[in-house]
């Protein structure tokens, strides 16, 4: 996977700014002795914004870096002029971007729609200078805020496609066929196991004018939540789909063998796959008679799930498959947005290349900043919100 730009996987470090410091500046100027206090506010830092861009489909460009800071506010100054604000940093990531918490793994936030703005880490309020702390009984004031720290985060990047169904099974089973045949992708297809190293996605034509997108990930083998084939790496792209779509060759020793195989692989990795529509597909089958199909159908089926035998090189069944996707799709117990969830990163789920990734990472010098006093209740009111 080295020279592949397919990159859903990236850890980053993100460091907002910091506010700049309040001034406690005396107006001194001809004609006028006590002028009184005119210090000026500092400007906040600026904020790390993830922004959604749907012309994105990989993290390559987050690759090469590594680091994101916003820049600082400036401090106040006199006449009561308040400090420039710090320049933000906006990070466009493809629609589909989940956020974790690199030190834990807990989940953060997601960004599924183009244009969608999320305030990862806000930037430090600015000090208040010490105009704002005048009052009749405190008439020279000789004190201001310093700026509120920065906050600094390492955080794991990990894209999730977005499919209406996806297809699950063991290498060569014709995940990449069936895709080929049924939309204008054109995956790689050889004879040997593991020809897809990467998520392909497929955009599938259907009646009135309707479609549905399909997404094919690498085959799965027994043992890949041990590590074993490409492990459990591309699972987390078939996590989004409303509907899953087994498919196991006919030729196969054992259809219902493969199948709970697969499905026991599947719940290993996020139990809530198991609560997914769920299809099979015998592939294949333009190897076999009717006689050998009914005997499958009555004796080496799995019970509980909808199955259609299809021919990607013929075009059996195909038609038949698509209606019964469809069906599913559109079938409200699989359209529920609590289906969508996020489990937290564990070992398994990572990259190791990306955790052992050293990040130097620069001393804010925020520690053994004090408060001199407390800020007036309406300037804690919160501006940062969501966009």
């Amino acid at each position: 996977m080295a020279g592949s730009n397919f990159i859903d996987y990236v850890k980053i470090v993100c460091r907002s700014g910091k506010g700049g410091a309040g001034s406690a500046h005396f107006h001194r100027a001809k004609y006028v002795p006590k002028g009184g206090p005119d210090g000026g506010n500092g400007g906040r830092g600026g904020h790390i914004i993830l922004r959604g861009n749907r012309n994105l489909w990989t993290l390559l460009h987050l690759k090469y870096q590594r680091h994101v800071f916003a820049t600082n506010g400036q401090a106040g100054s006199e006449c009561r002029s308040s400090g420039k604000d710090g320049e933000d940093r906006i990070i466009e990531v493809p629609c589909g971007t989940a956020v974790y918490d690199a030190d834990d793994g807990k989940f953060l936030c997601e960004v599924t729609d183009d244009g969608q703005e999320i305030k990862l880490l806000r930037g430090g309020r600015g000090g208040l200078g010490n105009w704002n702390f005048k009052s009749p009984t405190n008439q020279a004031p000789r004190y201001a805020q310093p700026g509120e720290p920065s906050i600094e985060k390492t955080v794991i990047l990990e894209l999730k496609l977005l499919a209406d169904v996806g297809l699950v099974g063991f290498p060569n089973a014709g995940k990449s066929t069936l895709l080929s045949s049924i939309s204008a992708a054109k995956p790689k297809i050889a004879d040997y196991p593991f020809t897809t190293l990467e998520p392909n996605l497929g955009i599938v034509s259907y009646r009135d004018s309707r479609s549905f997108v399909m997404a094919d990930i690498p085959g799965i083998i027994e043992g890949a939540s041990e590590g074993k084939g490409l492990g459990l790496r591309f699972l987390r792209h078939i996590e989004r789909n409303a509907v899953l779509l087994f498919m196991i060759p006919a030729d196969t020793e054992g259809i219902r063998r493969e199948y709970e195989i697969l499905l026991s692989e599947l719940e290993k990795f996020n139990p809530d796959l198991a609560d997914k529509g769920k299809v099979l597909a015998v592939t294949k089958c333009d190897m076999l008679d009717d006689e050998l199909i009914d005997e499958i159908r009555r004796t080496d089926l799995p019970e509980g799930i909808p199955t259609v035998f299809i021919s990607s090189v013929t075009g059996l069944g195909l038609t038949e498959l698509k209606d019964l996707l469809w069906r599913t799709i559109n079938d409200e117990d699989n359209r529920i947005p609590s289906r969508i969830t996020h489990r937290d990163l564990d070992v398994r789920h990572r990259v190791a290349e990306e955790d052992e990734f050293i990040i130097e990472q620069e001393d804010s010098g925020d520690a053994d900043e004090t408060w001199d006093v407390e800020w007036p209740e309406e300037y804690w009111e919160d501006d940062f919100k969501e966009e």
